[in-house]
């Protein structure tokens, strides 16, 4: 087995998909624990989130 053939893939930060939050207009990027709901998120943060 070649080495280092089990490692995953990295993606660069400036690969990732950006949004721009609905409440303070400040562009975000893509997390890990939005991957299932992406489409879905419209805030930064969750103190943004309880504003709107």
């Amino acid at each position: 087995m070649a080495k280092g053939s089990n490692r995953r893939k990295t993606v660069a930060k400036s690969n990732l998909p950006q949004k721009t939050c609905a409440t303070c207009g400040r562009p975000f990027t893509w997390r890990k624990k939005w991957a299932r709901v992406w489409d879905e998120v419209k805030y930064c943060s969750k103190r943004c989130g309880g504003r709107g």
